[in-house]
């Protein structure tokens, strides 16, 4: 339980093992397991004013400004109202709250969402309708199909999809338990381990009827899958709230501040030590004057008999109190209203929209923006992020010969295009009308009933565990595939007719070219990680026994028979053709099989799998037992096409010094075919692969550009103390860098690492569960959503739905909120230093009193009204080209990366200018007014005359400085600098009208004082010569350095001005050609204890209305009309790859025809 927000629950003992009675729940609330409610919010109704009131005043200028409230309380030291630091004060605490507040609600609909979701609990014997808070430990629930589970879960039979801590595994089966299920009576007792992180394992035991059940991680499903293709089924709560898998691998979400935040973290600690050190020269100042003057003004002043040390210590407090405005409070919610702002400049860009999935952008932290405009370094997932994790059959080799290429009259190959004539499938009305391919030469040898070719379908229709549903009536046909590879395969299979069309426990039906046969299903060899290879074991309907396989290249090759040696190597060629084009392949062999040694064979088979204690090894031995001696058949390549623009993409971070590195879980060869950066840059590159013996090149031996690869073994060596440096640095050395089968653990480590040693700003961007630590460790995560889920989403910074969108998001979005962001601290601080100089200077004119130079009212209203909006509108408006020069000059990000706009120096060279326009501020209008009359002959010398033209020098001279700075002058930016300036003279004349004055007159002592100021020529002639000679230095600065020293921004408006009336043609894309010659990676991927289900007669779906097992020739009417999985498979069940134009991307809407060349002077027109 919880008191006013707070965990009051004192901490239990931690488990060893849980012990759970199933359906009884007054036992398992003895053991106090925690409970499934989730909560993610901070503040309840009660708790939300002091808790956010505490939270506010940890920050240290909050409490600063606190402390001064109390200090001006205290007559002694204030010579200031308490309302000049209550309002600017109350006002920051009250946006911050309300920000924070609808940021909690959110936060509460959220929990109220996932909390009050339903589930059927099975209470006292019947079924009852619970929320998921109110599940507990131990309870029954019941599923259905298309639900979500909310809990981790002891399964009796289910089918799982859309995992979402494992995304790529698109269905997978969970194995049946051996038990009825009781709706009396307790079904038994479940003993397992206690709540952990381990997704890859589970270890318990079930106690029912006597017997014991050894129970594994195949026989539970976790928090959030979705169950599918099954009616329904009953589940035991094992793990609820907290303790699920789920929630225990979200990790904890560190704090993300900007680079930005850190420097001003430092600065305002270096303010606050530099106002200590004004107030302490004002204090001397003070005790020295008193000591020599103060004894001469004894008669205008009442008699004090304060010490002259005791009146110097009171001083300093004065002055603290009058010059807090070095440090002002308006800062900090105004960089937070500017962030809020550019976050939805994010969300609301059109152009990164993507229309296919209805997917915008999402700007999902509000702190970070500027942050976006400093990045050096990007670490991205492949599959899913710079793919489009959608399989399409591509090429194949059967008995020696490779299909798929395309050749002209003349014999020479081309790549494919839209003109190009697919193959005519119109034969096989079973065919998927999405699936193409190009090669008619395969369809030729099909229908020549080649008995290779044939062998080479079989084996995909019938190697497998995708499971074939039919719908409305058997008028539409859906594969469910555990991984996408499968659903292309088989789909390859269906469309040159082997077409798998119906799966029980023990047979598989298939239609081959119109003639159904039924194989019947003898065994699976199921795959996993280790083993690289699936098989199965099956009868023809002519009574012949056969394993047909598929895996891994180098698993299959080794169990080979010696007379496949010269096809092995005619495939090889093949294989390593199709990985120079970044191809997932797998290869293919068979295997006749002896009656009398698969029965012997089998009843091992059954001992074994029976076994409680090693059976994993002792299958894995009966395995590698039969699964040799195999005839091969051939190979089979698959494309995961890369992403739309993402060549584009890299191309042009590359040219913003941005550097990609590229952190997969797949083999080197996928990685390296897939990596468009290593291919645009491969022939005139060296890569130096890192292997199980890691090789590390020296400074000394690095002579051109070089690419890094390694893969995840060698990479936990290079990750170690003594290692980490020479890998960095390494890395470094080189252009590309791809890491190969690396764990989450180790991205997140790889990004730990340049963070630590480089100092510099990353980003990591990816769409899987897996991507997750590796996006928490960056500085900014961006999570892409895709195939894979949502959990990447979930845990990034910002999301979208294309690896393309992030040039607009870094070049364009990231660059404008970092240069927007610099510009407003830079004149922030410079108009709050030259406020407080002013302060200071006149301090040495009026004894040292702590008397202030302005009205009480501009004081408080300076930073909240007469300046605020103004820099309010460069913080959200500016711009110095847009988005379209931004991107077609990829090299004006680069001094964001160097942080030139905002840095020490910048804020020293920004005192500076404010301390110059201070002395100006003060001595030209001193010097102005000093021994002066009005036109009526009436001296205007005196203090309030003249607090009233500095002032007034003040907000004009910030407003043209303002202008200044300004880039990119909107309708808006002039609203708020001529509105500002406006607003100014209208409450100037108000507050020292008799009006008010009569009301309230000792607070509005300045009566009149505009009024007969104002209409004086030599006031404004003052006005005007303060604001000429306050940025004439800063113009002539300006000028000379655009002449000698031009920046690349400098060149770039340039050229901008020059081309003003032509808007940039678009660029024409350059043709990527591949040139590695490395193995792809094998296109299998679904998990272990998949086939055991299938043929296990505890099956999925319910039987299939009487009809013939596969399919007569008569089903195939013209009424039956497929829709089944083409090759570019989808688990989630929606149409893909559509046939529809590709959206143009932004780099083709702005892009020059070549890139600019820059001259010392300026920017060459093209």
């Amino acid at each position: 339980m919880s008191f006013f927000g707070l965990d009051c629950v004192k901490k239990k003992e931690k488990e060893t093992e849980r012990k759970i009675r199933a359906n009884d729940r007054e036992h398992n609330l003895s053991f106090k397991y925690a409970t499934n409610a989730i909560k993610t919010s901070k503040y309840n109704v009660l708790t939300f004013l002091p808790l956010n009131l505490f939270e506010q005043f940890q920050r240290i200028a909050n409490a600063y400004f606190l402390c001064l409230l109390v200090l001006q309380v205290i007559p002694a030291i204030s010579s200031l109202s308490w309302f000049t630091t209550v309002v600017p004060l109350a006002l920051v605490l009250s946006i911050t709250a309300v920000k924070d507040a609808i940021d909690d609600l959110n936060r509460h609909k959220s929990d109220r969402q996932v909390n009050n979701r339903r589930a059927q609990v099975l209470i006292d014997g019947e079924l009852r309708n619970e929320k998921w808070m109110n599940v507990q430990v131990g309870d029954i629930i019941k599923l259905e199909n298309n639900q979500f589970v909310a809990v981790r879960a002891l399964l009796s039979l289910c089918l799982s999809s859309s995992h979402p801590l494992s995304p790529s595994l698109a269905v997978s089966f969970t194995l049946a338990l051996c038990f009825c299920l009781s709706l009396c009576c307790p079904l038994g007792e479940v003993c397992c381990e206690p709540p952990n992180n381990r997704l890859d394992r589970f270890v318990g035991t079930l106690v029912w009827r006597g017997q014991k059940h050894p129970l594994d991680n195949h026989c539970v499903l976790l928090r959030g899958c979705t169950l599918r293709n099954t009616d329904w089924c009953f589940g035991l709560v094992l793990f609820a709230g907290p303790e699920t898998k789920l929630m225990q691998n979200c990790g904890k979400s560190s704090f993300k501040r900007t680079s930005i935040d850190r420097l001003m973290n430092v600065l305002v600690l270096f303010i606050f030590g530099f106002l200590v050190f004004m107030c302490i020269i004002l204090a001397v100042g003070h005790g020295i004057w008193e000591h020599y003057e103060g004894t001469k003004v004894m008669a205008f002043v009442p008699q004090q008999n304060e010490d002259t040390a005791f009146s110097s210590f009171l001083t300093f407090w004065s002055y603290i109190i009058i010059l807090n405005t070095v440090v002002p409070i308006s800062l900090y919610v105004s960089m937070e209203v500017i962030r809020l702002g550019n976050s939805y400049y994010i969300n609301w860009d059109r152009l990164m929209f993507h229309t296919g999935s209805g997917t915008a952008a999402e700007a999902r932290t509000t702190t970070l923006n500027e942050e976006l405009g400093q990045i050096r370094y990007v670490f991205s997932d492949k599959t899913g992020t710079l793919t489009q994790n959608i399989m399409c059959f591509h090429k194949c080799s059967i008995n020696g010969k490779a299909y798929g290429d395309v050749f002209d009259c003349s014999g020479q190959g081309y790549g494919l295009s839209g003109d190009m004539m697919m193959v005519d499938f119109s034969f096989n009305s079973l065919a998927d009308p999405r699936f193409q391919f190009y090669d008619n030469n395969l369809l030729e040898a099909v229908k020549l009933e080649t008995l290779e070719v044939h062998s080479f379908f079989r084996l995909l229709a019938i190697c497998h565990t995708v499971m074939a549903e039919e719908k409305n009536n058997g008028l539409y046909l859906v594969y469910q595939a555990q991984s996408p590879d499968e659903g292309a395969l088989v789909t390859a299979a269906r469309n040159f007719g082997f077409v798998f069309r119906l799966r029980t426990p023990e047979s598989v039906c298939v239609v081959e070219m119109g003639v159904p046969r039924t194989y019947e299903l003898l065994a699976i060899l199921d795959f996993n990680n280790v083993r690289k290879r699936m098989s199965v074991i099956v009868r023809s309907p002519e009574g012949k026994l056969a394993l047909y396989c598929k895996g891994a290249d180098t698993i299959i090759y080794k169990r080979l028979h010696e007379s496949c040696s010269k096809l092995m190597e005619v495939t090889t060629e093949h294989l390593n053709e199709f990985a120079g084009e970044g191809l997932r392949t797998l290869v293919l062999a068979y295997k006749d099989l002896d009656e009398e040694y698969f029965s012997e064979w089998k009843q091992r088979h059954h001992q074994a799998s029976t076994a409680l204690e090693g059976r994993e090894d002792k299958l894995n031995q009966l395995y590698e037992e039969i699964e040799k001696d195999l005839l091969l058949i051939g190979a089979t390549a698959i494309e995961d096409k890369l992403q739309d623009g993402v060549s584009q993409t890299i191309e042009q971070l590359a040219k913003a010094d941005i550097k990609i590195w590229v952190l997969t879980g797949d083999k080197q060869g996928a990685s390296l075919g897939h990596n468009p950066h290593h291919s645009t840059c491969s022939q005139r590159k060296k890569t130096i692969i890192l292997g199980n013996n890691p090789k590390v090149v020296q400074d000394e031996n690095v002579n051109g550009e070089y690419g890094l690869v390694i893969n995840g073994h060698s990479l936990a060596y290079a990750l170690e103390g003594s290692m980490e440096l020479e890998f960095l640095r390494t890395a470094c050395m080189c252009k590309t860098v791809i890491c190969c089968r690396v764990t989450p653990m180790q991205k997140a480590q790889v990004v730990e690492l340049v963070k630590k040693y480089k100092q510099a700003v990353t980003l990591a961007i990816g769409d899987g569960a897996n991507d997750v630590s590796m996006i928490k460790a960056a500085h900014i995560g961006v999570g892409i959503s895709g195939q894979e889920g949502m959990q990447a989403v979930l845990s990034s910074d910002f999301s979208f739905a294309q690896f393309r969108y992030l040039q607009r998001l870094l070049l364009v979005h990231g660059r404008w909120s970092y240069l927007r962001m610099c510009k407003f601290l830079r004149y922030f601080f410079y108009k709050n230093f030259t406020f407080t100089f002013v302060h200071f200077w006149f301090a040495f004119f009026c004894g040292f009193s702590a008397q202030t130079v302005y009205d009480e009212t501009f004081i408080a209203l300076y930073n909240l009204m007469y300046t605020a909006l103004p820099v309010l509108g460069m913080g959200l408006f500016d711009q110095d080209v847009s988005d379209g020069w931004s991107l077609e000059y990829p090299q004006l990000y680069e001094p964001g990366q160097r942080s030139l706009y905002f840095s020490k120096g910048a804020f020293i060279k920004c005192a500076l200018h404010s301390c110059y326009s201070s002395l100006v501020l003060f001595f030209v209008p001193y010097a102005a007014v000093r021994d002066s009359v009005s036109t009526d002959g009436h001296d205007i010398a005196d203090h309030q005359s003249f607090a009233l033209l500095t002032q007034t020098c003040l907000t004009v001279t910030v407003c043209v400085q303002l202008g200044l700075d300004l880039s990119y002058w909107t309708a808006v930016n002039h609203l708020f600098v001529w509105g500002s300036l406006g607003m100014y003279f209208l409450v100037t004349f108000t507050m020292q009208s008799d009006g008010l004055h009569r009301l309230y007159a000792s607070s509005f002592p300045f009566v009149g004082t505009a009024r007969n100021s104002l209409d004086q020529v030599t006031v404004w002639l003052t006005v005007l010569l303060t604001a000429v000679l306050c940025v004439l230095p800063v113009v002539v600065h300006r000028f000379l350095f655009m002449q000698l020293n031009p920046t690349i921004n400098d060149k770039v408006r340039l050229k901008v001005h020059q081309m003003k009336a032509q808007p940039p043609p678009p660029r024409r894309r350059a043709r990527i050609r591949r040139s590695s010659t490395r193995r792809s990676g094998y296109a299998f991927s679904h998990a272990y204890g998949y086939g055991d289900l299938v043929t296990s007669k505890r099956f999925l779906r319910r039987p299939v209305p009487s009809r013939s097992a596969g399919s007569t020739p008569a089903g195939r009417s013209a009424a039956f009309r497929p829709a089944g999985r083409s090759a570019g498979y989808s688990p989630s069940g929606q149409e893909q790859n559509p046939k529809q134009a590709t959206e143009p991307t932004e780099l083709q809407r702005y892009r020059a025809v070549h890139d600019a060349t820059f001259c010392r002077q300026g920017v060459a027109p093209e």
